[in-house]
């Protein structure tokens, strides 16, 4: 499984939706497990952005899915970044130090 930070924009229609019933996003929760994605944790933001998920998906192509899935529904602008574990990225740099001797 590989890890990703999901960045979320509201559209007019996904604030109108949020400012109508707040709970509504939690269904949108659900239709995120269902394509195969698991939320690890998700957070409301200040600032350019209005939510964060740190989602964990079996593979680029179904995080990319998703986020097309999510663009689709015309509530949401997703961004979706790869998050690369700091400690397997360690691991992966010395074993190609070890390589390049």
């Amino acid at each position: 499984m590989a890890f990703y930070l999901q960045l979320i924009v509201l559209t007019d229609k996904g604030r109108q939706n949020f400012d109508e019933n707040p709970e509504w996003i939690r269904e949108i929760d659900k239709i995120i497990e269902l394509n195969g994605v698991k939320i690890l944790t998700q957070y409301a933001l200040l600032g350019q952005y209005d939510f964060v998920n740190i989602i964990e998906a079996p593979s680029d192509e179904v995080a990319a899915k998703l986020s097309l899935k999510l663009s689709a529904m015309g509530a949401f602008q997703p961004t979706t970044l790869a998050a690369i574990p700091l400690g397997s990225l360690i691991e992966s740099l010395k074993k190609e130090k070890k390589r390049s001797w």
